[in-house]
């Protein structure tokens, strides 16, 4: 569990790629330095022809003009921050920062600058007195450097144009969640039925820690709970937020007539089966990538903004993410011992969660739209064709009705409820028949 906090935290820490930029910039700076060429070795003709002078002056010229590009790139990062913040989402931020394009691009420049600074130390001047002498094949490098540093700018800003336009953040946020769909979300023992509620008898195992549920691992909770012959089962679902000191899971055996369970022995199994942290990310929470989107539709038909084909355009993504997990089971985790008793309960998110989640919002801001609340109709009625289940589509079903009835409510000229009236009654004769 350390490990994978270790490891999302470096995916989103800036200076963890500089950082190790600037150590193979040293090694390789020194071993250039110890590499002699000899005179008209064919290679001898492409390095640095200049004077230890000019060595000098090239590298204090490439060090001090990539302080100013280090600028340039840390100002143009922080307004891109700023704007996916305020026009989109704050939820988005967290896409930005793990950015691996960004962090590639700030460790070339912070290399080229610990690479071009640490060789005037060598260059020209030996025990602090002049000399004729220099690695030539080293300031080469810093040659070689600056060249792939304004290669790196131009495709910085090439990137950095297109990471804030809405199609390329919405585009990222989809993909970003179908692969948590895909990958991280549990097939094993998750069923929609309701799941056995804790006992009178049952003991609360408190939270290590204040913040978001980021990570469960059941399988941890199973063998726990079978050593000590126990039940467990979660309160909160991945992406929620606990308190430290609320229970984080229950604990309880079959019967009150046996001795209740050691919450000693209990507690310390919970660092190592639930994170907890102090930001909520996408590990195994689709939800949170269907609130990004929701965001942004929701921001999008806002009076302040007032865009609704960026609404649309968030149904459109929505609804294909809609259609991923339609096709998957959903629900809550039930694992079993050998003996096919119940020994872990997961609390994990049902289709109606996500339907309500993906169209709620929208639906409530858009509702005077008739073109945002017709593209809901469209998503709804395409995820519906991903499914034959028919409690999934009387959930779907529901939405529509939802919608209808919210434009029912908000959409005061005929003209414009009408054709969602009968594009509302076509999807629910689609639907449900």
């Amino acid at each position: 569990m350390r490990r994978e906090a270790a490891w999302e935290y470096l995916k989103g820490a800036l200076w963890a790629l500089p950082s190790v930029a600037v150590v193979l910039a040293l090694v390789a700076g020194s071993v250039l330095a110890s590499i002699e060429l000899p005179q008209g070795s064919p290679f001898d003709r492409l390095l640095f022809q200049g004077t230890p002078d000019d060595a000098r002056t090239l590298l204090i010229g490439i060090a001090s003009t990539m302080i100013t590009v280090i600028a340039l790139v840390l100002g143009l990062t922080v307004v891109a921050l700023q704007l996916s913040s305020t026009q989109y989402s704050p939820r988005l931020l967290h896409s930005f920062v793990r950015d691996r394009v960004n962090q590639v691009v700030l460790s070339v420049f912070v290399a080229t600058f610990t690479y071009s600074t640490a060789g005037l130390y060598t260059v020209g001047i030996s025990e602090g007195r002049r000399t004729d002498d220099f690695p030539r094949l080293a300031v080469t490098g810093a040659l070689v450097l600056l060249f792939a540093c304004l290669l790196m700018l131009v495709f910085f800003v090439h990137h950095l144009v297109h990471s804030i336009q809405v199609d390329e953040v919405m585009r990222q946020a989809e993909r970003h969640t179908l692969h948590v769909i895909e990958h991280d979300l549990p097939t094993e023992g998750v069923t929609g039925e309701p799941v056995p509620e804790p006992p009178v008898w049952a003991v609360g195992l408190p939270s290590y820690s204040s913040g978001y549920v980021q990570r469960v691992h059941p399988e941890v909770l199973l063998r726990s709970a079978v050593a000590h012959d126990v039940t467990l089962a979660g309160t909160t679902m991945v992406g929620e937020h606990v308190i430290a000191g609320s229970p984080l899971v229950w604990a309880w055996r079959a019967s009150p007539e046996q001795a209740p369970p050691d919450t000693t022995e209990l507690t310390p199994v919970l660092r190592d089966s639930i994170r907890v942290g102090f930001e909520r990310t996408m590990e195994q929470d689709a939800a949170f990538g269907v609130r990004q989107l929701a965001d942004i539709g929701t921001k999008a038909v806002s009076p302040a903004v007032n865009d609704p084909y960026t609404a649309v355009q968030a149904v459109q993504h929505l609804a294909v993410v809609l259609a991923a997990l339609v096709r998957r089971p959903l629900g809550s985790q039930l694992l079993r011992d050998p003996a096919g008793s119940i020994r872990v309960v997961v609390p994990a998110r049902d289709l109606g969660y996500y339907l309500d989640l993906a169209c709620a919002q929208i639906r409530r801001s858009g509702a005077r739209d008739p073109r945002v609340m017709r593209a809901l109709l469209r998503g709804l009625h395409a995820v519906a064709g991903f499914t034959a289940v028919d409690a999934d589509r009387a959930m779907i079903a529901e939405q529509v009705r939802l919608v209808l009835a919210e434009s029912e409510r908000a959409m005061s000229q005929p003209a414009d409820l009408e054709p969602v009236r009968r594009h509302a009654d076509a999807v629910l004769r689609a639907v449900a028949g």
